[in-house]
């Protein structure tokens, strides 16, 4: 993946078990080779690289880079095939009230607070009618809650912490509470008190940073989510998009100590 400018991109794999040893078909799998109909997916994990873009982050409309694609085929000819560019979609929250509702949000790591106020300053340009019955973003998230730095591995069974800044975007200064809720959560958890008093946020871009402990309890692919602001107040519950996605590994450590 070649990113674009500002921006850095790694290939994401799981550390392999057993590097001791590799069976045949470990062999196979990473030749790269690939019978007619059968397909290999890559991943790929894109940051914001340069001063600018850290600052900024990442958020809807950005161009991300391309995918680009070395062959070889069975006579020895070889080619390269690029994708289009890839661009950031827009931050979106799916109605869960319809039954077909599918989310669309993407999680930008720094960029959920950065799409808020665009689409609060653009709101106030077009006004109202431009966005005809469907509420801006900012008007369904006016309390945002995304990670600082988050990891994007974690290991099975050992307890992380993880900094969370919580911004209100509202005109009116908010007494909040987080709240991770359980039933909402699987793979990776909250460890430890689930319902923290983040106190009085003031408003218009007013923030504090909390901290929450999450644990592993299975390998794989997960979404941290089930995180709830609760303005103490009003008793407005403001359901958050998942906060980020993080690969869970083994404890290989463990593994070994059980072995012995």
């Amino acid at each position: 993946f070649q990113p674009s400018t500002g921006m850095a991109s790694e290939q994401i794999a799981l550390s392999e078990e057993g590097q001791g040893s590799v069976s045949a078909l470990d062999l196979y799998d990473s030749c790269g080779r690939l019978q007619p109909g059968e397909s290999y997916q890559y991943l790929f994990s894109v940051r914001a690289e340069s001063e600018a873009a850290k600052l900024r982050g990442i958020s809807y409309g950005d161009d991300l880079g391309q995918a680009v694609l070395t062959y070889h085929k069975a006579m020895g000819e070889t080619g390269v095939i690029k994708s289009s560019l890839v661009v950031c979609p827009p931050t979106a929250l799916g109605d869960e009230r319809e039954d077909s509702a599918v989310t669309n949000f993407v999680v930008h790591g720094s960029g959920l607070s950065v799409d808020v106020a665009a689409a609060a300053a653009h709101r106030s340009l077009v006004g109202r009618g431009g966005s005809g019955d469907q509420q801006s973003l900012d008007e369904r998230l006016p309390v945002t809650v995304e990670p600082i730095s988050p990891p994007s591995t974690m290991t099975m069974g050992s307890p992380e912490t993880v900094s969370l800044l919580v911004v209100n975007h509202s005109s009116q200064p908010m007494n909040i509470q987080l709240q991770m809720r359980m039933s909402e959560q699987s793979g990776v958890v909250i460890c430890g008190q689930s319902y923290l008093s983040v106190g009085e946020v003031g408003a218009s871009g007013g923030s504090t940073t909390v901290d929450i402990r999450l644990i592993a309890l299975v390998r794989g692919l997960f979404k941290i989510q089930g995180a709830y602001c609760v303005d103490l107040s009003t008793g407005t519950e403001l359901k958050q998009p998942p906060l980020f996605q993080v690969f869970v590994q083994g404890n290989d450590s463990g593994v070994e100590e059980e072995k012995q």
